[in-house]
């Protein structure tokens, strides 16, 4: 099968550079267009680049010239890691002429008739597309998009325990690595022995946008989830790896031998379907004290898995764990690529 052209919007950026990691070689996609800012514009990207990934940096890429953001390339499928105030405008230009765009920007996350996919969680959202086209004629093209890097953490756990006891309120405290921040991110003076008890925006998404990837569809928009979330964001020195503490309400009682089961046997349509970049196991369930933690976990499954331990009684509520992911391969770049093969495995592109 010839692989599909691709093209990657915000190429030069830290998340532009895990897309260009994570899709070298990739069976089912070439990147044929790497596009950033005017300032990139027309330079070999290896110039235009300061490589970041601890991997080098793909011969193929090197030598490819930057292109302009304008959907005049070639390519029928745009990965997205432009800025959200960038992305809001180039995002639909692109779908208008017929692109599929696979997006890590929260620009359009929200947007009624535009899927906030997590493929183990609701495939079903694809549904929207066609809801999507038809409103905003875009023919062909369309946005799909994927969380927060915080909250695939948290949703891919919350959908195994709903799907199980039904689930009421939930509590999320994140400690969130500083590669969150984009480069150069976070001033070190700022970070080093040191916590920051806020991000800008990132709660509010964390408490809504799982609302929306657990809904329903119906009357051709997303009814969320009923479950209320309350969430602490915090900036830690770790460089990847986002871990979140959370304690949770549930409909049914469970006992945690059976919270720990349901989790680690959790699939969803990735795994049943084969898909190039899924883990087998999309939660892995740790029984240490003291795990997982964020150096030694992050990369399970490629960095595309959520691993899950310190499954223990609340007080509060009735039982709290702690999750991790990374956030710049599960939660960014590796979350886009899944979602489009997805999409091509649903013959939607």
């Amino acid at each position: 099968m010839d692989k599909i052209p691709v093209a990657i919007l915000g190429a030069t950026g830290t998340v532009g550079q895990r897309f260009i990691q994570l899709l070298d070689d990739h069976p089912s996609f070439e990147v044929t267009a790497l596009v950033a800012s005017d300032a990139s514009g027309g330079k070999p990207y290896g110039a235009a680049c300061r490589w970041r990934v601890s991997s080098d940096m793909p011969a193929w890429a090197r030598d490819m010239v930057v292109q302009p953001c304008e959907p005049k390339l070639d390519g029928r499928l745009a990965f997205s890691a432009l800025p959200a105030a960038v992305a809001e405008e180039v995002e639909l230009e692109f779908a208008a002429a017929g692109w599929i765009v696979s997006s890590n920007a929260s620009a359009h996350r929200m947007d009624p008739d535009v899927p906030l996919l997590v493929p183990e969680v609701n495939p079903e959202h694809l549904d929207l597309i066609p809801i999507q086209r038809r409103r905003r004629g875009f023919g062909r093209g369309c946005i799909v998009t994927n969380p927060n890097c915080s909250t695939i953490g948290l949703v891919l756990p919350l959908k195994a325990i709903q799907d199980a006891f039904g689930l009421r309120r939930v509590l999320v405290t994140s400690l969130q690595a500083v590669s969150g921040a984009g480069y150069p991110g976070v001033a070190s003076l700022d970070i080093l022995d040191n916590v920051v008890p806020h991000i800008g925006g990132e709660e509010e998404k964390v408490e809504t946008e799982p609302l929306k990837i657990l809904g329903r569809i119906a009357n051709e928009t997303v009814q969320p989830h009923p479950a209320r979330i309350s969430a602490h964001c915090n900036r830690v020195p770790a460089l990847d790896g986002h871990l979140l503490c959370v304690s949770v309400e549930l409909e049914r009682q469970a006992t945690g031998e059976q919270l720990a089961k349901v989790l680690a046997e959790f699939r969803g349509a990735p795994q049943q379907l084969g898909l190039p970049s899924a883990p087998p196991a999309p939660i892995l369930v740790r029984d240490e004290p003291d795990r997982p933690q964020t150096r030694f976990d992050r990369d399970a499954g490629r960095g595309m898995a959520c691993v899950v331990g310190r499954i223990r009684p609340c007080p509060i509520l009735n039982w709290k764990f702690v999750s991790l992911t990374h956030n710049t391969i599960r939660g960014a770049a590796g979350a886009a690529i899944l979602n489009a093969e997805l999409l091509l495995a649903k013959h939607l592109l």
